[in-house]
C-alpha cells in the first residue's frame, strides 16, 4: 500500500471578493431546499500499472464538519477544484493545491456555485450557479481571478450538471421529470436532446469522441453507456454496480466506481466484471460517492462520508 501523511489545509483568504448572502442549498441533484450531509474530500495516490494495482491511504484535504463535494482536478494535476459550504451556509468554489497543500477560496458571491470545471481554453472555470431567483444556469469565471463571471448558456436551464466536449459543446444534465442529457452549443445556445432517465455523472471517454453517462432504465437497472458525438448513437459499456451513479475514467480507459467504502475498476474489453481495488473502512470511510482523477492518472479524489 502506498503511503500518504495526513495534514490539515492551510485556508488562503483571496485578494478579491464580492459580497455575500445566504442561500438555500442546492442538494446532490440540485434540488432547491434540502440539506447537504457532511462530506469531505480524500486523496489517494494511484498506480494501476502495477502488478497488482496500488491504492495509496486516503488523506483527507478538508478535514471539517460541513459540505465539501464535487472534485475537479485542473488540467495540470496541481489544482483541485471543488464546492464548500462553510458556517454562513453559503456554497462557493475552492482550489486545493496538491503540492503546497494549502486552499484557496476562488468565489464569494451573492449566488451559490456548484461543479466547478475548468474550462477547455484553461482560462476560465465553469460553474452550476443558483442565481437570486433560484434559476440554475451555467456560468464561467475567469481562472485568474480578474474580471467579471460570465454567463454561458443563456436560455438553458434548469442545468444541473455539465462536461465539456470541446470549446463551444457540452454535455448537459438538464432537470426534469425525467432528468435528460442534452448536448448544447455555447455559440448558437442550441441544445438537442438525447436521453432521458440519465444519472449526474458525465464524463469525456478517453481515446474516442464519445461521452458516457449512466442510464437508469428502471429504478433498479443503471447501466454506463456510451454516446457517440459524430452519429449520436449510444451503446452499452457495462453495467453500474447496484445503486452507484458516480463513476471516472483513468487516462488508460479504465472505469473506475465506488459502491459504500469499495473503490472498483473495470476496463471494457479487458476484465470480465467490476474488481474491487480498495476497501477505505478502515480509515473510517463508509460511504463514497463522487471521484476525480488527474490528467496523468496518479492521484484520485474521492468524496466519502
Amino acid at each position: 500500500m502506498l503511503i500518504t501523511k495526513t495534514f490539515y489545509a492551510k485556508i488562503v483568504r483571496p485578494s478579491w471578493s464580492f459580497s455575500r448572502f445566504i442561500v438555500l442549498l442546492v442538494s446532490s441533484h440540485l434540488a432547491i431546499g434540502q440539506g447537504p450531509p457532511n462530506a469531505d474530500i480524500f486523496l489517494v495516490d494511484l498506480d494501476l500499472k502495477s502488478k497488482p494495482a496500488q491504492v495509496g491511504s486516503p488523506t483527507n484535504i478538508t478535514q471539517r464538519i460541513g459540505y465539501d463535494n464535487q472534485p475537479s482536478f485542473s488540467p495540470d494535476g496541481i489544482g483541485l477544484l471543488y464546492t464548500s459550504m462553510r458556517e454562513d451556509g453559503q456554497t462557493d468554489i475552492y482550489r486545493y493545491d496538491v503540492q503546497q497543500k494549502s486552499t484557496t477560496q476562488l468565489t464569494r458571491t451573492p449566488e451559490s456555485e456548484y461543479s466547478p470545471t475548468i474550462t477547455p481554453d484553461t482560462t476560465y472555470f465553469s460553474v452550476i450557479r443558483v442565481e437570486k431567483d433560484q434559476t440554475q444556469r451555467l456560468w464561467k469565471f475567469p481562472v485568474s481571478g480578474n474580471g467579471e463571471p460570465e454567463l454561458v448558456l443563456k436560455n438553458v436551464k434548469p442545468v444541473g450538471y455539465h462536461c465539456w466536449l470541446s470549446n463551444d459543446w457540452l454535455a448537459l444534465f438538464i432537470l426534469g421529470k425525467p432528468n435528460s442529457l442534452q448536448l448544447a452549443q455555447t455559440t448558437t445556445g442550441d441544445t438537442v436532446r438525447i436521453e432521458g432517465n440519465i444519472g449526474r455523472a458525465l464524463q469525456n471517454v478517453p481515446g474516442k469522441n464519445a461521452v458516457s453517462f449512466v442510464h437508469k432504465r428502471t429504478p433498479t437497472d443503471w447501466e454506463i453507456r456510451q454516446l457517440d458525438l459524430q452519429t449520436r448513437q449510444s451503446s452499452l459499456i457495462v453495467k453500474t454496480l447496484e445503486g452507484s451513479e458516480d463513476f471516472v475514467w483513468t487516462p488508460d480507459g479504465t472505469l473506475l466506481m465506488c459502491r459504500g467504502s469499495v473503490l472498483y475498476h473495470y476496463k471494457p474489453n479487458v476484465t470480465p466484471t467490476w474488481t474491487q481495488l480498495a476497501d477505505f473502512s478502515s480509515f473510517g470511510i463508509k460511504q463514497l460517492n463522487r471521484l476525480a482523477i488527474d490528467p496523468q492518472g496518479k492521484k484520485l479524489a474521492l468524496v466519502g462520508q
